[in-house]
């Protein structure tokens, strides 16, 4: 578990690194050469920096033991760290649009496509490359925190990508009939941009918040009903009530189990941790990343 946060915090840091350096040249760049989109990339960037930043910081938490103000540890962090996260970007998103349209009634702008270009050709290498390797490592460590930041240099690799070929298309544009069209070229363009890319901070904060509002997850729900249906064909257990939730990477299973007064008289408490393990193998849920709890009761009134 260590080795994997050792991971997660390493890949973190050189994400933060090589955000800040996107983030300075697309500011910087994006002045000179005077593109909408790309201050826009330059500032998606920057927000991104520090939202990776703060999720650092969080699997600090994460990687520490509970504490006596906080006895379930600090795994509700996660969540709520992605619903801002999401948030910011997709306000970030909706002031790119209008700020675009804008651009689009204003009649446009002139711009350098030199510098934006090589702009773009930098940026775009920088950014598939990041999303690669956070995939890559995330495939082994898990993280919700990685995910959203390889899908973060994604959708920033893939809106350089539009630039770049916007860029070379306007500069081919220019000397031709259609030359009083390059104007609109960067606006238009981040109006695009901002519709298409608009649903992936959405569905960050739709699926952050669903943990936030603690709403089961429907597949541990089926596994753990599945898995108690076989269990409650043994002699002497009633019914059962089941509660499953999910908070970061740690999911939350707590199973009641009504048995007859005299079940496991006979066998004692090694009868009730036979029905645990049963139900605990029939679980894909890793163990390290669960929270179980199965109580036993012959009075309904506990159940």
């Amino acid at each position: 578990m260590k080795s994997l946060a050792h991971q997660e915090q390493t890949t973190l840091k050189l994400s933060i690194g090589a955000t800040l350096v996107v983030a300075t040249l697309g500011i910087l760049l994006g002045l000179l050469s005077g593109s909408q989109s790309i201050l826009f990339d330059g500032m998606f960037s920057t927000i991104d920096a520090g939202m990776s930043a703060v999720a650092l910081l969080v699997t600090r938490l994460l990687a520490r033991e509970g504490s006596r103000r906080f006895q379930y540890g600090y795994w509700h962090m996660e969540p709520l760290v992605a619903a801002l996260n999401g948030a910011i970007l997709t306000l970030l998103c909706v002031y790119a649009f209008f700020n675009a349209v804008r651009g689009l009634l204003d009649g446009g702008r002139v711009l350098d496509f030199d510098i934006a270009i090589g702009y773009a050709v930098i940026v775009c290498l920088v950014c598939f490359a990041m999303a690669l390797y956070e995939h890559r490592v995330n495939r082994r460590v898990g993280s919700e925190f990685l995910r959203i930041d390889t899908q973060a240099w994604l959708m920033s690799g893939l809106i350089t990508l539009a630039l770049l070929l916007a860029f070379i298309g306007a500069l081919f544009m220019q000397g031709t009939d259609i030359e009083h069209l390059v104007p609109y070229i960067d606006s238009a363009l981040l109006v695009l941009l901002t519709i298409c890319f608009l649903p992936v901070p959405i569905g960050i904060v739709r699926r952050a918040m669903s943990e936030v509002l603690i709403v089961a997850p429907s597949h541990l729900d089926q596994e753990v009903r599945a898995a108690m249906d076989a269990v409650m064909k043994r002699d002497g257990l009633i019914t059962y009530y089941s509660h499953v939730a999910k908070t970061g990477r740690v999911y939350f299973v707590d199973i009641h189990i009504l048995t007859r007064g005299d079940f496991g008289v006979n066998e004692g408490v090694k009868a009730l941790d036979d029905v645990r393990h049963e139900i605990s193998r029939r679980l894909t849920v890793p163990h390290e990343q669960r929270w179980f709890t199965i109580a036993f009761t012959a009075n309904p009134e506990w159940a």
